[in-house]
Parts: C-alpha cells; structure tokens; sequence
C-alpha cells in the first residue's frame, strides 16, 4: 500500500534531532545570520545578496571569490542524479579550490531535510537546487533569498523566473520505451490510453506536476474535463508505478516493462548513450517541462560561496550541465518540439490538491521496483 504524500508533512522526532547533530553542530545553533528569524529583518547572509548581485559582472565575480575564500565551502543540497551532481561539483571545485559537501536525494527528501533543519533553526545548508515544485513549497515558508543577478534571471525563460528562486536546468517529460518490446512508440500524448500498451506501461510516483501540465494542456487544445478525465482513466488501466525516474529508466531497460509515460528525456538519452536498449525520440509533441532552479539560503553560513556557486552555475555552468544531457535554462539550442511549461503560480496556489488527486488516480496500480 502507498502512502499519501504532501509537501508539508514533516515531523521532527527526537531521531531528526540526533541526525542533524551528528551532521555537524548544534542544531539550535545560530549562523550568525539572525537564526532564520522571520520576523527580524534581513539576515546578514540577505544583505549580501543584496549588496553584491547588483554588481556588474565581473565585480561581482571579483568580489564572490575574494569573500569566499575566508569561508569553509559550500554545503549543496540537490536533486540532481549521481553523475550530473558529481559533474558540476568537481568542475566547481577545480575552477574555485573550493570544498563542497553535498546531500543528494529525491526531491521530495530534500524539502523535507531542509524544513526539519529550519524547525530545528540548524542552517544545513548554503544553497538548494532541486525541482520547481518543491522550490514553491521553499518559497511559501520564506527561507530562500534571491541571490541570482538579474541580468542571468533575465535570459532564463519566464517559466523559470520566481520571486525566490531561478531555473538552472529544466526537466522535460515525454514517452520513452524499451526498443526490444515496443516497435510502435507512441506519437501523441493521447496514445499512452490505447489498449494496446496495457500491461507494458509505467507512471512515475511523484509526476503530478506532470499529471497538472498535461491535463492544462489537453483543455487548451478542447477537450473537455470529461474526456481528460476518461484519457486519464483509460492510461491507468493496466499500468504499473514505479518511484524515481532513474529507477524508472533501468527497469526498463531491463525489460520490467516496455513504456514509461514521463520520464525526464535526459535520463534516457543518457541511458541509451551508455548502452541500453532505450529511446525517447522522436519526442512527443509538446514536451512537459519542469523547470529545476537555485536559490541561497537566507541563513547559509557560506554566503558567499554560495552566491559564487550559482552565479558560476548559470553562465559556465550552463554547459556541465548540457555534457550531461540537461536542458539548461540558459541555452541558445533550439528543440524542434514544442516546450509546454508546468503552471508554477497554479502549482504553488494548488499543488497539494494535484499531489492529491494523482495519489487517487495511480491508487489501484501495482508498485514495481519498490
């Protein structure tokens, strides 16, 4: 049996307390940064932000690294996958002699790490890069700062523009399928519903994000909430679910199943390109896209480091990311499909009650891989 999910379902046992401490420090220690106090005025890392992000460019490059050299690193939490972490990290780390430490989860445990680490005023973390969707609920409990100049947020698509974070990369949904089972890949988003795929087609746990942007899609072009609701049905029907789209791709790959209905494209071409019998393209028209952004926190004991890390991340960064198959948020390569961005404000406002109403949908799929 499943358990529901919600973005705000955390609780902090005395175990979490015991954890964080054995992380480093007292987890009711303050950062010399005002504790996280909402309520207390900016904290000394915000003035920073404030201060160095109106710098033009190269002063603001000058100053980052003159700053961060008299502090201890970087403290990274992110959702991105194993080698595109370990990609930016170490091109981070030889560009600046710069020390970082990174937890790397799902998305969904990292928001609740840096939540129980904010109930428990212990600042663990310097900077958060991971998904919109998550980054909305950061958003909501006002622990970021913006720290990104706005000349970089000014080339990153308005989908990924927010008032505390920015898009560093986006996450494109689309088919993908085991090119040893399935001979006729689908060509619609409409095709996942045909009978024929019954029995070979996976959805991701946590896609309701996805599940948000396809259904606004399919409204726009006409179609009635009737006959989305009976497309949804009808994909459901005789599939399986699967948790993680990296999981998600070697099942696949192995044979588990024939068709994943979202996963991120840059896991399978990345997949493919290391041997796997698995493809994506031609993609699916319109591509499903999340954008993943950055922010500082307000109480990052690493100011500068941390501001230094996402300002390189979002010029020179931009290509560590692509070499791993990513789609920047700063790119001048054109896609010859469409690009369909998930609603962030609507996520923001709403997105309990599509995480919920999703959880409804997949309630009577069989689990694979869990």
């Amino acid at each position: 049996m499943r358990k529901p999910r919600t973005l705000r379902a955390v609780t902090l046992a005395a175990g979490t307390l015991l954890v964080l401490t054995a992380c480093g420090g007292n987890p009711t220690a303050s950062s010399g940064s005002n504790g996280g106090d909402k309520d207390s005025g900016p904290t000394e890392a915000e003035q920073l932000y404030e201060e160095v992000r109106a710098l033009p460019a190269q002063e603001r490059r000058d100053k980052l690294v003159e700053q961060a050299a008299d502090e201890n690193g970087l403290n990274l939490y992110t959702s991105m996958n194993a080698d595109m972490v370990d990609a930016v990290t170490e091109a981070f780390s030889d560009e600046f002699d710069i020390d970082v430490n990174t937890y790397r989860a799902g998305s969904e445990t990292v928001l609740q790490r840096v939540l129980q680490e904010t109930d428990a005023n212990f600042p663990g973390n310097d900077v958060v890069e991971t998904n919109g969707s998550e980054l909305g609920a950061l958003q909501k409990e006002g622990v970021m700062a913006p720290c990104i100049s706005q000349e970089l947020i000014d080339q990153v698509p308005e989908a990924g523009q927010s008032e505390a974070w920015t898009a560093t990369r986006f996450n494109l949904f689309g088919p993908s399928w085991n090119t040893d089972i399935i001979s006729d890949p689908p060509t619609s988003w409409e095709d996942l519903a045909d009978p024929k795929y019954d029995g070979q087609l996976a959805l991701e746990l946590g896609d309701y994000d996805w599940y948000m942007g396809l259904s606004d899609y399919w409204l726009e072009q006409g179609k009635s909430q009737e006959e989305v609701d009976k497309l949804w049905a009808d994909i459901v029907d005789g599939a399986s679910v699967v948790k993680g789209h990296t999981v998600m791709a070697e099942l696949m790959g192995a044979g588990q199943f024939g068709l994943a209905s979202s996963n991120y494209t840059y896991i399978v071409e990345k997949a493919k390109a290391d041997g796997a019998p698995v493809e994506t393209q031609p993609y699916v028209d319109p591509l499903i896209a999340r954008p993943n952004g950055g922010s500082c926190m307000k109480t990052a004991e690493n100011p500068a480091t941390a501001m230094l890390f996402l300002d390189w991340l979002m010029q020179e960064g931009q290509a560590v990311l692509a070499d791993q198959s990513a789609t920047p948020a700063i790119s001048d390569k054109q896609l010859d499909v469409e690009l369909y961005p998930v609603n962030g404000d609507k996520l923001l406002e709403s997105g309990t009650e599509w995480s919920d109403k999703y959880d409804e949908l997949l309630s009577g799929a069989k689990e694979i891989g869990g």
